[in-house]
């Protein structure tokens, strides 16, 4: 399957994005998470570009996307959302169902809120909606949101080598099987000067999508998107409840918890792009 790597101009930025598959096929836009960036999704769009059409874009400073200083962008979770929703109206993507991971979930939920006749249905592969699903390691982010002059030094422990190791290991039954080549480029990029800022500053914005994890919920009780949740049982980030919580909104979303960790498509991809697969070919054009 080929992938084509292509790079818009978008407010000033250069947004770069994967895309494999015939642009009149259902289309399915995938959304990055935390350390990573669209390289997170190469595989699956190998696995699912045969009979859909894939659209994988990196955030401003993620990946190959232009990365600014934190003094000269806005780099909050609306600003993504923004940046993404224009990139789909540039490109001619207008209907679409959303795959989304950790930070593409705040992303594409905002979205769906703002677009909800586009979204043809979720998947969400620990991407989170929901309090249940916030594990005990979010307590020093949540210090750190209900004092904003509380020391955040400390904060920046996240953006080592041996946390993004464990992001892509922990929870992970056998971790010969995780390819460290992904950790590395993560790496590589969260050592550019300049990074840990924006880092940061992503971690202090987390709480706003807190804040909107209820109107989410109204999103998903009012316009019932089919919703496939595929999810690592041992993330110790985002915990199982919160894939759980799904169905109390959705009552037929289809929830399955994987023996993985943060990162299931790592050592489970060939389930879940079956169970993917199987997931969109139902969705309605």
């Amino acid at each position: 399957m080929t992938i084509r790597y292509r790079t818009v101009r978008i407010d000033g930025l250069d947004v770069f994005y994967r895309e494999a598959g015939d642009p009149s096929a259902p289309t399915l836009v995938l959304l990055h998470g935390f350390p990573t960036s669209s390289i997170a999704y190469q595989e699956l769009m190998g696995e699912l570009g045969d009979e859909f059409h894939l659209i994988a874009p990196d955030y401003p400073g993620f990946g190959h996307s232009s990365a600014p200083a934190a003094g000269e962008f806005g780099y909050t979770f609306d600003r993504f959302a923004d940046v993404v929703d224009r990139l789909l109206d540039t490109i001619g993507v207008r209907r679409y169902a959303l795959y989304v991971h950790d930070y593409g979930a705040p992303v594409g939920f905002r979205l769906a809120v703002r677009h909800p006749e586009r979204i043809t249905g979720i998947v969400t592969q620990n991407g989170n909606a929901y309090e249940e699903g916030l594990t005990p390691f979010w307590d020093p982010f949540k210090k750190a949101w209900a004092d904003p002059q509380a020391d955040t030094a400390a904060l920046r422990a996240y953006f080592t080598w041996e946390a993004t190791q464990w992001q892509y290991t922990h929870g992970v039954p056998d971790t010969t099987l995780v390819n460290p080549d992904k950790a590395l480029f993560d790496q590589a990029l969260l050592d550019r000067p300049g990074s840990a800022d924006i880092q940061l500053a992503l971690f202090l914005d987390y709480e706003g999508n807190v804040a909107l994890y209820p109107q989410w919920q109204e999103y998903l009780r009012t316009h019932r998107p089919p919703v496939l949740a595929v999810w690592g049982r041992n993330d110790e980030i985002f915990g199982p409840d919160g894939a759980r919580a799904f169905a109390r909104d959705v009552p037929d979303a289809r929830v399955h918890l994987l023996d993985a960790g943060h990162f299931p498509l790592e050592t489970r991809l060939t389930q879940i792009a079956a169970l993917t697969r199987d997931f969109l070919r139902g969705l309605s054009d």
